[in-house]
């Protein structure tokens, strides 16, 4: 499923909550100030959503921070509404149910439980954007690697991965999470794109943060969408080698431990619908005798990889699904439509992959079931 249908499915799910509101508090009230300004909300609900597209609010003359403030309400705004009306759909069907044989103090009693199920929805959101959104931890992984080098056990890879410094993630809070980062004593550090959410966020001040990272055998990274979306690619890359940062576009980068050569390579992001071109002559920078790491900002690049001969795909993109939802043992994720790497580790054959869940957020900025994290592999031979 590409990006387009779930844009369109969600654009038509978040109408039709809009319009069976609309039609519920219309009906209530005959109130002509109540209702104009009810569909003047409306309206203005419709116009804020379009800054959740990142292509469209870069393409905008608008302050970045205004379009993500307006775009960011207008989502949390449909998503807790879409909550809040399946919970008051659910709740009159129990009580039509049960209506005519409940007793008069369980029918308080439901009316109760229904108003704290119609809360939950905005305590749930307020507890992602100000508790889970900026609660920053490390998360150390055992990485089983088929064949791996006896040079590479236990070698630790620090991966950061979409960092957002923008409007919703200040250059504070990120150097929280580098100075966790500089007490892990990486041997690598990769950072697998989008340093910033829109082409007038501080992206300087986020390579400023990245340069303080410290690592044995360097700090290695690849572009993101969003690099591209701010058309900052050429800007990042320079910036970042200044600083001893190095981007890889199409490279790779040989590194050697021992007796072993880690071959370090990265590519600028490939979206998804590129599928049939994923990779394209990447497989030319594999070293057939060395331990391949491929560094890509989108995950669904996986079984290509693995077929082109990287032992190793490090990637990010998915938030972890930055609001996500376990029901029945599934994980219930927007990241799900597009891609079935969404998080942690998979495997295809001897070629392993690690899909973190990144820093920062996009869209709404709140962080639900699927916290940051700053990702620490430790490679052990499988």
């Amino acid at each position: 499923m590409s990006n387009y249908t779930l844009d369109i499915f969600l654009i038509l799910l978040f109408a039709l909550v809009q319009w069976r509101i609309t039609r519920l508090v219309l009906g209530s009230t005959r109130n002509r100030s109540l209702r104009a300004g009810i569909l003047i909300f409306d309206a203005a609900a419709a116009v804020s959503y379009v800054f959740t597209f990142s292509v469209v609010l870069a393409a905008l003359p608008i302050p970045t921070t205004l379009g993500m403030a307006l775009g960011a309400g207008s989502l949390a705004y449909f998503m807790t509404a879409t909550a809040m009306l399946v919970i008051h759909t659910a709740m009159r069907l129990v009580s039509r149910m049960l209506s005519a044989a409940t007793h008069p103090g369980r029918r308080q009693v439901l009316n109760a439980t229904g108003n704290v199920l119609m809360a939950a929805p905005f305590a749930v959101m307020g507890y992602g954007a100000l508790v889970q959104r900026t609660d920053f931890r490390v998360r150390e992984v055992d990485l089983a690697i088929a064949e791996l080098p006896e040079d590479l056990e236990n070698f630790r890879i620090l991966h950061l991965s979409d960092i957002h410094l923008s409007a919703f993630l200040s250059e504070r809070e990120f150097a929280r999470v580098v100075d966790a980062s500089l007490e892990l004593r990486p041997h690598l550090a990769v950072v697998t794109g989008d340093l910033i959410s829109g082409p007038r966020d501080p992206l300087d001040a986020c390579i400023r943060q990245l340069a303080r990272l410290k690592a044995d055998a360097g700090i290695f990274g690849c572009m993101g969408n969003h690099e591209r979306y701010a058309k900052s690619e050429a800007y990042t890359e320079r910036e970042c080698a200044r600083r001893g940062i190095r981007f890889l576009r199409g490279q790779a980068a040989p590194l050697r431990f021992g007796n072993t050569v880690m071959n370090v390579a990265g590519c600028d992001f490939v979206s998804f619908r590129q599928r049939r071109s994923y990779l394209a002559g990447m497989d030319r920078l594999v070293d057939p005798g060395a331990f391949n790491v491929l560094l890509q900002h989108n995950p669904d690049v996986f079984p290509v990889s693995a077929r082109q001969g990287y032992n190793l795909l490090l990637a990010g993109h998915t938030h972890g699904g930055q609001v996500t939802v376990e029901i029945l043992e599934q994980s219930i994720n927007p990241a799900r439509f597009f891609t079935p790497f969404v998080y942690g580790t998979y495997r295809a054959g001897k070629a392993s992959a690690y899909v973190t869940r990144g820093i920062g957020t996009i869209g709404v900025p709140a962080r639900i079931g699927a916290p940051p994290e700053i990702s620490v592999l430790r490679l052990r031979k499988a």
